[in-house]
């Protein structure tokens, strides 16, 4: 007899372990499958160990920079085995956390290759090859995805890697390559940069971290000249080839000359391909979208009753915080539909998923671009405050940075808002919750700000959009 579920997820990513959770608090007999590891890509390898490896080279930075501080620190040094080892530590101690959760909330955990067999059914192979039939009136799928390959250049994990690889280095890169300028791009780029590594980035759109406003970009790229990296936009990969010793490489810049140079590695960062493949969802008839994701509406359903989808297996924002808040309104959703009537949940709205980039400087955002706003057909009011007048970033040293809003020049409307700088990943959540609750320009110009914090840039920035700024 297959064993019978309510709910059933298949992933335990940020998206998959928090639907289960959300889905068990509601009293629903929840289980979830996992192949590899609970907690996902995102705790195991991606958002968490990374955040650990920016933490190790950020003190790494701050040590070389002591003088700027009026102290001194001699012959430091950087031991990357080390810092890989402290990262792949707090990797372990959050994915035995996420065990403790499953327990502490009584979901069962199947471990193994799953495979939908019908709307409601599913198949799991475990490692030994042994297969065991689950039943569910819901089954969500939160499988994630993987790193996109170089058309021209698989990924070997000796001189060519993905974001996996460049995480547990075989050896420190002298000369590193980073093709892609998104948030795993930059992050790595900023990570070997600040540990000793010669880093040159190579990004096809005309600007690095494409997706961010006009004047983010532009301000991250010359942070990045100098701090010595290498920049090359609107420009692509000609010609690339990974030997034993190092990798070649042809660069085509965006004025069409030829750029050839020798690399020791390379770090492919050109974006992520949704693991739909062998989970039975063309057998059951679940719809792709043009990217091959799965195709749902804002509550995670998709065209198969009783099928549900979150995280980065559907439409971008691929993040992991994105996906967890997903897992919850699929979870309450399933339990609306399975009688609950004290759930009211709400569709995802992606204008008020902030997104966040832990390179140095760090960058922030939610909402509209300038640009964006403009092509939406907004009348705009726009207002930026340098860190420069900010009197705790003076005082941190870390006065290179600003932050950028965006309204609606006829209602007050946050639009959007951006930011880069110090700690700004930290204080983005504040305009996250302004766009949440609608808020206007009149009520974050009414918000006290605590002085002296670098978050009063956010205000002074508000101020500065209708003529009113204080500091500048």
């Amino acid at each position: 007899m297959a064993e019978n579920y309510d709910v059933i997820v298949l992933g335990s990513g940020p998206g998959g372990y928090v639907a289960a959770i959300r889905a068990a608090q509601l009293g629903l007999k929840t289980a979830i499958v996992e192949r590899e590891n609970l907690g996902g890509i995102c705790l195991n390898w991606g958002c968490i160990p990374t955040k650990a490896l920016l933490r190790s080279a950020e003190i790494y930075h701050y040590m070389q920079h002591a003088a700027d501080y009026g102290l001194a620190a001699e012959k430091i040094s950087a031991d990357i085995e080390a810092v890989v080892k402290r990262s792949r530590g707090v990797a372990s101690q959050l994915n035995k956390g996420v065990t403790g959760l499953m327990k502490k909330n009584k979901i069962t955990v199947h471990m193994g290759t799953g495979k939908l067999l019908a709307p409601g059914k599913l198949s799991v192979t475990a490692a030994d090859g042994k297969v065991e039939e689950l039943e569910a009136k819901h089954i969500i799928v939160a499988t994630g995805a993987r790193a996109r390959d170089l058309p021209r250049l698989k990924a070997d994990g000796k001189r060519v890697w993905t974001y996996r690889h460049a995480m547990t280095p075989p050896e420190m890169p002298t000369k590193l390559l980073v093709v892609g300028s998104g948030a795993i791009g930059i992050e790595f780029a900023s990570f070997y940069n600040d540990m000793g590594a010669d880093v040159t980035v190579v990004e096809m759109m005309d600007r690095v971290v494409p997706v961010e406003d006009a004047d983010v970009s532009a301000f991250l790229e010359k942070a990045l000249k100098k701090q010595g990296m290498t920049i090359h936009t609107g420009a692509k990969i000609e010609k690339i080839e990974a030997t034993d010793a190092g990798v070649t490489a042809t660069i085509k810049g965006k004025d069409g000359k030829d750029i050839a140079g020798e690399y020791s590695h390379v770090v492919v960062a050109v974006g992520i391909v949704p693991n739909v493949e062998n989970l039975g969802l063309e057998d059951v008839g679940v719809e792709p979208d043009q990217r091959y994701h799965i195709k749902v509406d804002g509550y995670g359903r998709t065209n198969v009753a009783g099928i549900w989808a979150i995280g980065d297996v559907t439409a971008p924002p691929w993040l992991a915080h994105k996906a967890s808040h997903e897992g919850v309104i699929a979870a309450e959703a399933i339990a609306q539909a399975l009688g609950n009537t004290e759930v009211h949940p709400h569709a995802m709205d992606p204008l008020n998923i902030p997104g966040c980039t832990y390179c140095h400087p760090q960058i922030a955002s939610v909402g509209l671009t300038e640009a964006k706003a403009k092509e939406a057909g907004y009348e705009v009011k726009v207002g930026m405050f340098p860190f420069i007048g900010n009197g705790k970033a003076i005082a941190l040293g870390e006065q290179e940075g600003f932050t950028k809003t965006v309204f609606d020049a006829k209602t007050g409307e946050l639009l959007g808002a951006h930011m880069i700088g110090a700690e700004v990943t930290e204080m983005i959540q504040g305009y996250t919750i302004g766009k949440t609750l609608e808020t206007t320009e009149a009520d974050l110009m009414h918000t006290v700000f605590p002085h002296p914090t670098i978050s009063e840039s956010m205000h002074e920035s508000v101020l500065a959009a209708y003529g009113r700024a204080l500091h500048i």
